[in-house]
This record gives structure tokens, C-alpha cells and sequence, in this order.
């Protein structure tokens, strides 16, 4: 920890000032203004509820831009749900094989649906 936690801090606020460069470089003064209303690290919380008063979750979206992501998400939960902790399954190995694949199945198959009606224009935002 003595190690890593400073490298990363290191790392990270290099690439924070590697971006920050090239939105100045790309923005200029407007940029700048920015920079004097919002802080750098610190985020201001007044403000925040009429943000998010005025949107509005849409879910077909969520769908289409992180189905991948939510896809392996699922199997990584229920694969480490299911692998460590044999309670689960009452210790059966075998119902436990057959729930990985039940549970892995299904999950590939929505996935595989979810891409089919994305790729064909049949679902869309």
C-alpha cells in the first residue's frame, strides 16, 4: 500500500494535467473560465438537486450503450456467488455446475438478443 497508493497518485494527476492541457490547447479561455467555476477535486453539492430534478433516466438507452458491461458484470457476480460459496447449492457440486450453466446461459442468451435487436435498428433509444 506504501508503494502503490503513491504511484497511482502520481499516475493520476499526471493524466489529470495531460487533459487538462489539451482541453486548454483545445478550448483556450473558455476553458480557463471553466477551470475558475469548478473545482478540481472537490465537487460542489449546491445546485445538485435541480440537476438531477431535471433528468430523466431512460432506460433503453442504459440498455443499448451498457449491455457488454451489465453482460459481465452478471457473470462475474454470479460466477463468484456460486463458486465461492457452496451454501448456496447445499454443497452439491453438481447442482452448482448445472446452475453456473443455467445462470451463464441465460445471461448469454439475453445478451445475444439485447445485440440481434440492436444491430437490426429494432431497438432503439
Amino acid at each position: 500500500m506504501a508503494i502503490v497508493i503513491p504511484i497511482f497518485l502520481f499516475i493520476y494527476q499526471a493524466i489529470v494535467l495531460a487533459e487538462e492541457n489539451f482541453l486548454r490547447g483545445k478550448f483556450g479561455a473558455g476553458y480557463d473560465d471553466y477551470c475558475k467555476d469548478v473545482n478540481r477535486w472537490w465537487p460542489r453539492f449546491s445546485g445538485l438537486g435541480g440537476t438531477l430534478s431535471s433528468m430523466e433516466f431512460n432506460w433503453k438507452r442504459w440498455i443499448l450503450k451498457e449491455h457488454t458491461t451489465q453482460f459481465i458484470w452478471l457473470v462475474g457476480i454470479s460466477l463468484l456467488l456460486l463458486l465461492n460459496y457452496p451454501q448456496l447449492t447445499g454443497g452439491d457440486t453438481d447442482r452448482r455446475n448445472l446452475l453456473i450453466g443455467i445462470v451463464l446461459g441465460v445471461l448469454l442468451l439475453l445478451y445475444i438478443f439485447i445485440r440481434f435487436l440492436k444491430k437490426t435498428g429494432r431497438f432503439r433509444e
